[in-house]
């Protein structure tokens, strides 16, 4: 079956879903395909003040204000129990200086819907497969539904919001290697019963490994008792062949007496996963009639806690 809408996006996280409200708001027939069906677990969990920026532009501000996230005034480090802080609103330039930490489960489902509300035509389910261009030179792309056929999209414009997925660079060869070493996290969500009365859940904490000043860990409170806890570290660091990666997260943790007494009663109960390799570069972030978003296009490293802010920026 062949379509046609002015826009067609890849992927309804953030960034795709942004995009879609914007151009909803200025007029335009967008179609999003995203592969997975919401909610789904997804890693960027702590936002920094300028994604309200983006929201509000977007007429997302309500409902993500009313939705119950964790409140975020700053980030936290710490190395060798020597800590320091960052408080957001203490800055010299306009703008939000607070934000939230968010399971992106939820968050993102929410920004999906209010996408949809807008007028978005966002489908479930789908996987892109092919990129191509019609007789007039415009874009069609090639998917598959949960059925298995196949549908061809036309439209005068394809932003790629995949993420991680990375469909267009995959598609066209605009992959490259990353500058950047190599590097692999793992991360988990846990029940982190932390009753420290000196811990403040509204920053995110980035702990420095006492010995390994390459290794680094992210604790993400959660309104709901609930935290984001992972480590990142040269790929050779993690020795993945011969133990499962919920011991070596617990193991890297225990390595950390700050973190070890911080999460002393700690109930790990989500699977932890495994992302290695994750800084990526493209040749061109747009081409003929396409360009590409957030992470779909490049990634640096977690610690900067800007992949949302970037991907919602770019939209």
């Amino acid at each position: 079956m062949n379509e046609h809408c002015d826009v067609a996006i890849i992927g309804a996280g953030p960034a795709g879903s942004i995009s879609a409200a914007l151009l909803r708001k200025a007029g335009h027939h967008v179609v999003v395909l995203e592969q997975s069906h919401f909610p789904r677990f997804s890693i960027g969990e702590s936002l920094l003040p300028q994604c309200m920026v983006f929201i509000e532009e977007a007429g997302m501000l309500d409902a993500v204000n009313n939705a119950g996230f964790q409140f975020k005034n700053g980030a936290a480090f710490s190395r060798n129990n020597e800590p320091g802080a960052f408080d957001f609103t203490q800055k010299f330039s306009g703008g939000p200086g607070t934000t939230f930490q968010v399971q992106r489960a939820d968050f993102d489902h929410l920004l999906a819907k209010q996408a949809i509300a807008a007028g978005a035509d966002i489908r479930f389910g789908q996987r892109i497969d092919g990129f191509a261009y019609d007789e007039a030179d415009l874009p069609v792309l090639s998917y598959k539904d949960e059925s298995g056929d196949t549908h061809t999209l036309h439209s005068k414009f394809v932003l790629d919001a995949s993420g991680f997925g990375r469909v267009l660079p995959r598609l066209l060869d605009l992959e490259m290697p990353s500058d950047f070493p190599v590097r692999r996290s793992l991360f988990t969500h846990i029940e982190d019963n932390i009753n420290d009365e000196n811990y403040d859940r509204s920053k995110i904490l980035i702990v420095v490994h006492p010995e390994h000043k390459d290794v680094w860990f992210w604790l993400i409170p959660f309104s709901n008792g609930r935290c984001s806890l992972g480590v990142v570290a040269a790929q050779e660091y993690f020795d993945l062949e011969n133990n499962a990666a919920d011991i070596l997260l617990k193991g890297a943790v225990n390595e950390s007496p700050e973190l070890r007494r911080l999460l002393a009663n700690t109930k790990f109960d989500t699977p932890v996963t495994v992302l290695g390799g994750y800084a990526c570069k493209v040749k061109s972030l747009w081409g003929k009639h396409f360009a590409l978003l957030g992470n779909a296009a490049e990634f640096l490293d977690p610690v900067f806690s800007s992949g949302v802010t970037i991907a919602m920026k770019s939209a």
